[in-house]
């Protein structure tokens, strides 16, 4: 993208219209600015612009009847929608309609740069990804599978490592999230430094920062040496954050600092320390609803989301889970020295049409039970286990004779009667907060240890939920 990038603001205030232009006038953008539908579909033709900033409340019309003519437009441009009445849910509703993103009024300067950037960035990855020849690749970096879902993967892929822009990888348990964070890593010009990963669902609270900082010694009992952290480690490399959405909102605020300055301090230091990363973040929940729910920062989402990679379940990857079978089967036989080398055609099909719930884990889990317990140079469809012929859950762990005398619908609608969802808990002790303070939401808040704008999202979304 050689020329300056064309930004069209639709904005009914020329007052606001100046202050946001002022935003961007040190950006190199080209930015024009009207004030109505009407004039913004006199000027797309010509102008056609790469950015389209759009105000929701307009003169002639509602900002959002407007995107579904944006988004055929070609080029199309990346739009983000701007309102100073916004909710989550007209976000998603955005979002679904074709926006790439979202502002509420009133933001500042730095968010608004952000927000342009990020579609920058992700126009200029479209813009690779369809130069690129559209090859059939059955193998890519540690990833097998020819299916047009993993052909997405690798061209995403191909086109973020060409970046030092954030991935933000999203997908089931057991999809290959970590391996599409190691293959940005290994095709990117970071390479030959480290990958570090931290899972953030699987290290304590009270020494998650210490994994991610460093600490000095005699920061905290059992601290009894200088301790260096995944930052340091990773500097001129690539950081790893894994189920991202599990981290405690107060390391999300250091967090956010860190990525936004490169500086931190290890835990019991007042030195501070900077280095340079490439981050990477994953998590298996939805990443929107965490934020909508109060579970996670919107202003750090806004840092770490700007290149989507969806990796898809195993069951929409078509025969791609005959490939890995095959792979994971010939892997295991070379460790234990067995002779399977086929599936049987029943076997195939066993394999083919099962849903695969853990997805590629499960599947690999599913060829080592064959090689361990069985022998022989084709594997037959009873050499599956259970599940997979049969499609029933698989047995997770001891249960009482008693249990196993119910049948699996009935003990699970037992087991659900004995446990409260934890929405409902949270419920009602927050309505108990409110009651206890006389209606005062602000000081139920306070006393809840959480910010009065979740409390009132969370009301928001109980009330929805009852309409």
């Amino acid at each position: 993208m050689n020329h300056p990038v064309k930004v069209l603001m639709i904005e009914d205030s020329v007052s606001l219209s100046a202050v946001y232009q002022g935003y961007l006038a040190d950006t190199g953008y080209q930015t024009m600015s009207v004030e109505t539908l009407g004039a913004a579909r006199d000027t797309l033709a010509t102008y056609k612009p790469e950015i389209v900033l759009l105000d929701i409340e307009l003169p002639d019309g509602n900002g959002m009847d407007f995107l579904p003519e944006l988004s055929e437009l070609n080029p199309l441009p990346k739009v983000i929608v701007m309102t100073a009445f916004g909710t989550s849910d007209m976000a998603v509703e955005a979002i679904n309609l074709g926006a790439f993103d979202f502002l509420t009024k009133p933001f500042d300067a730095a968010r608004l740069k952000v927000t342009v950037n990020n579609a920058v960035v992700q126009l200029r990855l479209d813009q690779g990804a369809n130069e690129l020849a559209r090859l059939k690749r059955d193998r890519y970096s540690n990833f097998i599978g020819k299916s047009m879902p993993m052909q997405t993967v690798y061209k995403t892929i191909d086109s973020l490592a060409a970046s030092d822009a954030t991935g933000f990888i999203v997908g089931e348990s057991g999809t290959g999230k970590e391996v599409a964070a190691e293959a940005i890593h290994l095709q990117s010009s970071r390479k030959d430094n480290e990958f570090v990963a931290i899972n953030c669902g699987a290290i304590p609270d009270e020494l998650m920062e210490s994994e991610l900082f460093g600490h000095v010694k005699g920061s905290f009992t059992g601290a009894s040496m200088n301790r260096e952290g995944a930052a340091s480690v990773a500097n001129g490399g690539t950081l790893f954050l894994d189920e991202i959405c599990e981290m405690k909102l107060d390391l999300q605020k250091k967090l956010l600092r860190f990525i936004q300055t490169g500086t931190f301090r290890k835990v019991g230091s007042n030195t501070l320390e900077q280095v340079d990363v490439r981050f990477v973040c994953a998590t298996n929940r939805n990443p929107i609803m965490e934020v909508r729910e109060g579970r996670f920062r919107e202003d750090l989402f806004y840092r770490l989301h700007v290149i989507p990679v969806h990796m898809p379940p195993l069951r929409e990857r078509g025969e791609d889970v005959l490939m890995l079978a095959e792979h994971f089967l010939g892997h295991y036989c070379q460790q234990a020295g067995k002779q399977f080398n086929a599936f049987t055609d029943d076997a195939k099909e066993a394999i083919y049409r099962y849903a695969w719930p853990g997805n590629v884990r499960q599947l690999q889990n599913a060829m080592q039970q064959i090689v361990v317990l069985h022998d022989g140079s084709i594997v037959e469809q009873n050499m599956l286990p259970e599940s997979v012929t049969t499609g029933a859950l698989e047995y997770d762990g001891p249960m009482s004779s008693s249990a196993l005398s119910v049948e699996p619908e009935q003990a699970h609608v037992e087991r659900r009667e004995q446990v409260e969802p934890l929405w409902v808990t949270e419920k009602r002790a927050i309505e108990s907060a409110i009651e206890s303070c006389d209606g005062n939401i602000a000081r139920a808040a306070g006393l809840l240890e959480i910010a009065p704008s979740t409390l009132y999202r969370k009301l928001q979304s109980w009330k929805s939920m009852n309409a």
